[in-house]
């Protein structure tokens, strides 16, 4: 595939509105902070990350463990005000040293709310959502934009959308952006000397070769293969593992347009939620929680090892000389061939696979990923973390029970752990924000047609989801959810016979928890 750099241009759009310079508190010993504060501790990380955050943000190993207790509670709160706000929902972003969180809201009277969730709010003239139109009417003309215009995002801290132009090439980008009809003064150009293009000849984690010739890496595994990026190969193109052995297939690639793949292994290869990280070990994956503007991630790759910045703004279109990329997320991390489709993690929580990039590790350089919820989404797949991996692709033909064994006698749950939960089966375990585990002990059972019904129990002070799951042959897909906003969260569902499992996924705060349920 042609390998030709091209130049990216950027464009700056003015700050709309004041913010007062509000720093979160700090946190420090064990236990959980109230709502609307930040959690007071941040475990289950793997200390590589915090290493390779200490080394490329230049933070102590106490700040940077501070750093990601701060970000796991922006990634809760930003998701609650998301919802709450609806259309007014300006965007959010994290300050450069990832103490502040902003929140820009459309209409000033919902500033109030932002500031009792432990925010910043931000008054804006547009929606996130009318920035994502201007965005769409720019990707809509992507074919007229030119070999100038090497790219566009959303910039939520401008309240703008940015065009890219190469240096020198300005009008370029101002006369793409207004043949594209989007309205004055939403957009703005900026000239930046990158060269973005995908990152062929790489790995970002465990190499794999396609049709014994091109090679690139493995980003994080799903149940049945794993995710890379979509340049690297085409449905029905073979790999093979580092070690040459045969590995899967291609069974979904999006490129252009969009840039992500799904190899589905054979029964010699079993996922992990691990991320190698080139230092003799793994990186646990724990969650899929997205982190905000602002927030730091690592990436993995072969070529580099593990590198860390800070994402720089979401919903990017880059230009390619192979086509345009659209919805991309930008950051200021370093990349070089050898390193794409690999891993992207904030903290324990994946975040994307490597697209392409722009610089060097050592001149610096930027770097963008395809988010990994969207694959997840568009494909119908189930991520494998670290604390559910033993859960298998597939149910295996005969020695299944018809109900997994109880823990205690129906309706008693272990002593000391929370009563307000009973049924036939009974599971406890430790949960947090961002963090989720399957149930019962990481595995899945077998139901009859009927009603299915569970509770669970958690902590005072935590929010926390129980999440029926039924295996559909490829997946496991959610059929019925309840929360503990209101107490003990209960969960009924009609369900025809079939493979099931419950998730239990960690929203706020931390602690044990007990899950009952019924099993037929």
């Amino acid at each position: 595939m042609d390998r030709r750099r091209i130049t990216a241009i950027g464009v700056l759009v003015a700050a709309v509105g004041a913010a007062a310079a509000v720093t979160l508190p700090s946190f420090a010993g064990e236990g959980t902070a109230p709502r609307g504060g930040a959690p007071a501790a941040s475990d289950g990380v793997a200390p590589e990350v915090v290493d390779a955050m200490s080394r490329d943000l230049s933070l102590s190993r106490e700040q940077a463990t501070k750093r990601l207790r701060t970000e796991r509670w922006a990634a809760g709160t930003v998701a609650r005000l998301r919802g709450e706000l609806g259309e007014d929902y300006g965007g959010s972003w994290l300050s450069a040293d990832g103490a502040t969180l902003t929140v820009a809201v459309a209409d000033p009277a919902r500033a109030a709310q932002v500031t009792a969730a432990g925010a910043v709010p931000k008054q804006v003239d547009r929606g996130v959502r009318e920035l994502d139109a201007v965005k769409s009417r720019l990707d809509s003309a992507g074919g007229k934009a030119g070999p100038d215009v090497s790219g566009w995002y959303v910039d939520v801290a401008t309240n703008s959308v940015v065009v890219l132009a190469q240096p020198g090439a300005e009008a370029a980008g101002r006369r793409f952006a207004e043949a594209s009809g989007v309205p004055a003064g939403s957009v703005r150009v900026r000239a930046v000397a990158e060269a973005p293009r995908p990152l062929f000849d790489v790995r970002g984690g465990d190499a794999f070769f396609i049709n014994n010739a091109g090679r690139c890496s493995v980003g994080f595994s799903v149940v049945g293969g794993f995710l890379t990026a979509g340049h690297c190969g085409r449905p029905g193109d073979r790999t093979t593992g580092a070690n040459r052995i045969a590995q899967g297939t291609f069974a979904a690639s999006s490129f252009p347009g969009d840039d992500w793949a799904v190899v589905e292994v054979n029964g010699e290869w079993t996922p992990q939620g691990v991320v190698n990280d080139f230092n003799g070990g793994t990186v646990p994956v724990n969650g899929s929680t997205e982190a905000p503007v602002g927030a730091s991630v690592c990436r993995s790759g072969s070529t580099t090892g593990t590198r860390c910045g800070v994402i720089q703004a979401k919903n990017a279109t880059v230009n390619y000389p192979e086509g345009t990329v659209t919805g991309l997320t930008r950051t200021n991390v370093c990349a070089e061939p050898g390193d794409s489709g690999g891993a992207w993690l904030s903290g324990d929580q994946a975040q994307g696979v490597t697209s392409g990039g722009s610089g060097d590790c050592t001149q610096g350089g930027v770097t963008f990923f395809q988010p990994v919820n969207e694959i997840l989404q568009r494909n119908n797949l189930t991520l494998v973390t670290a604390a559910g991996r033993s859960a298998p692709a597939a149910p295996p033909a005969g020695g299944d029970a018809t109900a997994p064994p109880a823990t205690a006698a129906p309706g008693a749950p272990p002593a000391g752990e929370q009563t307000g939960c009973t049924g036939q089966v009974s599971r406890t375990g430790e949960i947090a924000a961002g963090r989720a585990q399957n149930q019962p002990d990481g595995r899945w059972f077998r139901a009859a047609a009927g009603s299915q019904e569970a509770c669970l129990d958690a902590p005072e002070g935590t929010l926390a989801a129980v999440q029926l799951q039924r295996f559909t042959g490829t997946s496991f897909e959610t059929v019925a959810s309840a929360d503990t906003s209101d107490g003990v969260a209960r969960l009924t569902a009609g369900t025809p016979a079939g493979v099931y499992r419950y998730r239990v996924v960690g929203l706020d705060g931390e602690g044990a928890y007990t899950l009952a349920f019924s099993a037929r």
